[in-house]
């Protein structure tokens, strides 16, 4: 285990014994390989995940449709019509990470409910804003197929911390899942500082990323130093949140990380993060009472 360090390059593993069972060999070394990710990483490739490489192009193309258009037919989607929901259009220069400027735009999705839900009211909940219906369709049956990956996962994360494979399902009967598209154009002349996403760690449970083939994500090692997270065919970037971090009690990381300035770039970059987080009444519990006396120390 001890290759899983933050000086070396993030693992890539492959979960398609997941989808076939939990209790073979190369399932449990799987698990065991996820487990060590999570302690020494908080980052991990997967491979053989079952998510449509057809839609995943499908919806990648779309998106650069979208964002070729011009700014006034981008905002008439855009964020501030969507109120407490939180979904839309936002151009460059428009979101901060860390109190400085993104280099990008971006529209944001979550998942779609009738008017009549009893959700429908609660903030992130809601229905979307979707510039056509080829959008409509790619990103709701994008955002099932990574629902469905990052379950497995979840239950793989339990699994590797010793506990039932489905121990946190009672938080996520109605889990929050939020996507999002992003354009990160190149930006020669960005503002001073900047970045195309500055230093962060996500928030919640599992985020679940696909990138395109023009890299520039990283991730901050123990010494302080970044090391690349370089895109890798028909894979996801798989990291943790804060919220996970603190209920395992450090033991499973939330490690933070960037996305560069694109200086000299001919072209635009395209990322799709999906997270994965719990319903949002959930009460969430500490694990670290449960754990194994070994993983406890």
């Amino acid at each position: 285990l001890s290759i899983f360090t933050l000086s070396a390059n993030v693992p890539v593993i492959d979960v398609s014994s997941l989808r076939h069972s939990f209790e073979s060999e190369a399932a449990r070394r799987c698990i065991a390989e996820i487990g060590a990710a999570c302690t020494y990483v908080g980052f991990f490739y997967v491979k053989n995940h079952g998510i449509s490489e057809y839609l995943q192009m499908a919806l990648h193309a779309e998106s650069k449709r979208f964002f070729a258009l011009p700014l006034a037919e981008k905002r008439e989607i855009e964020m501030s019509k969507a109120g407490a929901a939180w979904r839309g259009y936002f151009a460059v220069g428009e979101e901060h990470t860390s109190g400085v400027v993104d280099e990008k735009e971006g529209i944001y999705f979550a998942a779609e409910l009738p008017p009549d839900s009893p959700l429908a009211s609660l903030p992130l909940h809601g229905q979307n804003q979707f510039p056509n219906e080829n959008m409509r369709s790619f990103v709701l049956r994008y955002m099932e197929e990574c629902k469905q990956l990052a379950e497995l996962l979840l239950e793989a994360v339990a699994a590797s911390l010793g506990l039932e494979r489905h121990h946190f399902g009672e938080q996520f009967a109605e889990p929050t899942t939020l996507f999002r598209i992003f354009h990160y154009p190149p930006h020669d002349s960005a503002n001073v500082g900047s970045f195309a996403v500055g230093e962060h760690s996500d928030y919640g449970y599992l985020t679940l990323l696909k990138q395109d083939d023009s890299g520039g994500l990283q991730i901050k090692a123990d010494d302080g130093t970044w090391v690349d997270a370089p895109p890798i065919k028909n894979t996801f970037v798989v990291n943790l949140g804060d919220a996970l971090e603190h209920n395992t009690g450090g033991l499973y990381r939330a490690t933070a990380h960037r996305v560069l300035q694109r200086k000299g770039a001919t072209k635009g970059r395209y990322s799709f993060p999906f997270f994965f987080d719990p319903s949002f009444g959930a009460k969430m519990e500490s694990v670290t009472h449960l754990l194994p006396p070994e993983r406890r120390a």
